[in-house]
């Protein structure tokens, strides 16, 4: 059985983070280097290594990416608004 792989798209600053972190990993970057270069903190390095090894290249995204906003208006709503700006 053919395993399904899901596309994840990154954005620079994320595809960095990733690169610095498999670095760390791999053990050619020390935590304090790798905290230096994303200007984080070493306590915070070793978090993103730990969430990588655990959810793999997936846990430099945001968790809640992809997800509409819980503060959206309902879309009834908008449209009346929407609606009266566009009379005047």
């Amino acid at each position: 059985m053919a395993e399904e792989q899901e596309q994840l798209l990154l954005t620079q600053k994320e595809r960095d983070r990733l690169k610095v972190l498999h670095e760390v990993r791999q053990g050619h970057l020390t935590q304090r280097a790798a905290a230096e270069q994303l200007g984080i903190s070493e306590r915070w390095v070793r978090e993103m290594v730990r969430r990588v090894r655990k959810r793999g290249d997936r846990a430099v995204v945001h968790g809640l990416r992809g997800n509409p906003s819980q503060r959206r208006l309902k879309a009834r709503l908008r449209e009346r608004a929407v609606a009266l700006y566009r009379r005047e």
